[in-house]
């Protein structure tokens, strides 16, 4: 309401005008209160930014009362309009000026784990929040669309920063998640070099049981107790199973559904969850790597390096270049 006051004294009476009603309409106790739950929170989060959503006069304003108080905080020329349309800038920019190379490998095979391992890389799938399978979302949400192209504007520049011309990415469809990668971001990674991370079954079992059982079901649980999801564990892994029902076939969809069920009625008579890697291995061989065959073979002519973990970081470290180049061919295989 405020505003609205405010932008229809702008419009009839000019700036000026509109500024002191605004002062009018917040002053003594209101504006006390309001300072006081600014002050709140940057105490609580002391990397935080101020902005208007478009020119700056607002903040500005704000910027000073809280400064008043003794506390400065940066602000955002421009507004939040202008930050957007400047990350969405650097984001096109900064990838066509890198040598980009896609982690790839079959599900389970540990490409997450490798990229931690390098400073040259950027998590898509951490930023989006979700392990980009059908079985990959979190028991909290995932960013909006938007403020996950912020976010991934804003690695690329810190990644800019530090003066790396490699980036290393791990293969991903369009979509993660609910979260699509932008057009020329995503143009970029279908052009270039791709390396396979070649991990044996045992150890991808191994690698997918840590993540979508230990993990999962303390995320999970922890989520249930303070009311952030209302989802349980088993829960959203049964609608899982149930949105690949077409692609696993009525007999594979049967079959799997009841081996993760049958894991889950023994882990809560026993707490043993160790037979879920009866239906991990059956989904991997039956479900992931047909489909992973399929994948790969459409990228051959792509492909520059196989190997596992140790020996593809000594082939990155090998072939960083001396200067700037845009997705060039490696080397073969």
């Amino acid at each position: 309401e405020e505003r609205h006051l405010i932008g229809k004294r702008y419009k009839e009476a000019g700036n000026q005008k509109a500024v002191e009603l605004g002062h009018q309409l917040v002053n003594g106790s209101i504006k006390e209160e309001r300072v006081e739950a600014w002050l709140s929170h940057i105490r609580q989060q002391p990397q935080s930014h101020l902005y208007c959503f478009r020119g700056g006069q607002r903040s500005q304003i704000a910027q000073q009362w809280i400064a008043d108080k003794g506390i400065i905080i940066p602000r955002l020329e421009g507004g939040y309009k202008a930050f957007r349309t400047y990350l969405i800038e650097q984001l096109d920019t900064i990838v066509q000026e890198k040598q980009i190379i896609i982690i790839g490998g079959h599900t389970g095979s540990g490409k997450t784990l490798l990229l931690k391992k390098m400073q040259k890389s950027i998590d898509l799938e951490g930023i989006a929040h979700h392990r980009g399978s059908s079985f990959g979302r979190f028991a909290s949400p995932q960013p909006t669309q938007i403020d996950f192209e912020n976010s991934l504007a804003y690695a690329l520049i810190k990644h800019d920063e530090a003066q790396h011309r490699q980036l290393i990415l791990e293969d991903e469809s369009r979509n993660i998640g609910r979260c699509y990668l932008p057009h020329h971001f995503f143009e970029q990674m279908r052009d270039s070099a791709v390396v396979l991370l070649d991990t044996p079954l045992e150890k991808r079992i191994e690698i997918t049981y840590d993540e979508y059982i230990i993990e999962s079901q303390a995320e999970y649980a922890a989520a249930l107790q303070v009311g952030t999801t209302e989802h349980s564990w088993i829960d959203t892994m049964q609608h899982n199973f149930k949105r690949i029902q077409k692609r696993l076939g009525s007999e594979g969809y049967k079959k799997l559904s009841t081996l993760l069920d049958e894991a889950w009625q023994h882990q809560q008579s026993t707490n043993d969850p160790t037979r879920h890697k009866v239906w991990i291995k059956a989904l991997l061989e039956n479900y992931y790597d047909p489909m992973y065959a399929y994948q790969i073979e459409q990228k051959r002519e792509r492909v520059v390096f196989s190997g596992n973990d140790i020996e593809i970081l000594e082939y990155l470290e090998e072939s960083t270049p001396n200067t700037p180049c845009i997705n060039p061919p490696l080397k073969d295989i």
